[in-house]
């Protein structure tokens, strides 16, 4: 899937198995801070992933994981939402539409295990589906023993 690093996750919440568990406090989503929406919103992602995506991986239960990309997933990658589906905002879909349109790549953020959960990208990757476009994003794994 591309670039790809190994960190180690120590004094993380638990929030987020590769499991498939996802479970945050109070149920619901979880918000990811504005400098890292926007930096998904225009695929302007930075490396190292490790620190840009910080705050998600807090989320994590203590463990070593690799992550990879931003990439595209493949078509027939089957994907589980963490919130509904599809997504009720069909403004936000539209302005991905309009975005994958033009070319830039709005990037998902997906937790690959038994189930790979749509972690942050529902409105993008069903934006991608309407566009019949190969969804792009980051891929947060266990790494290899």
């Amino acid at each position: 899937m591309g670039v790809e690093e190994e960190v180690t996750v120590t004094g993380g919440t638990g929030v987020l198995e590769l499991n498939g568990v996802f479970d945050p406090p109070g149920g619901g989503t979880v918000e990811l801070p504005q400098a890292l929406r926007i930096a998904l919103a225009t695929g302007q992602v930075r490396r190292p992933l490790a620190e840009t995506l910080r705050d998600v991986l807090a989320l994590l239960v203590d463990g070593r994981y690799q992550l990879a990309g931003p990439a595209r997933l493949p078509a027939d990658h089957h994907l589980v939402p963490t919130s509904e589906w599809p997504p009720c905002d069909e403004a936000r879909v539209s302005y991905y539409r309009t975005a994958i349109r033009t070319g830039h790549r709005p990037v998902a953020v997906v937790l690959s295990g038994a189930r790979p959960l749509i972690l942050d990208g529902h409105h993008k990757i069903a934006a991608y589906e309407a566009e019949g476009v190969c969804a792009s994003a980051v891929l947060i794994s266990e790494a290899p023993a």
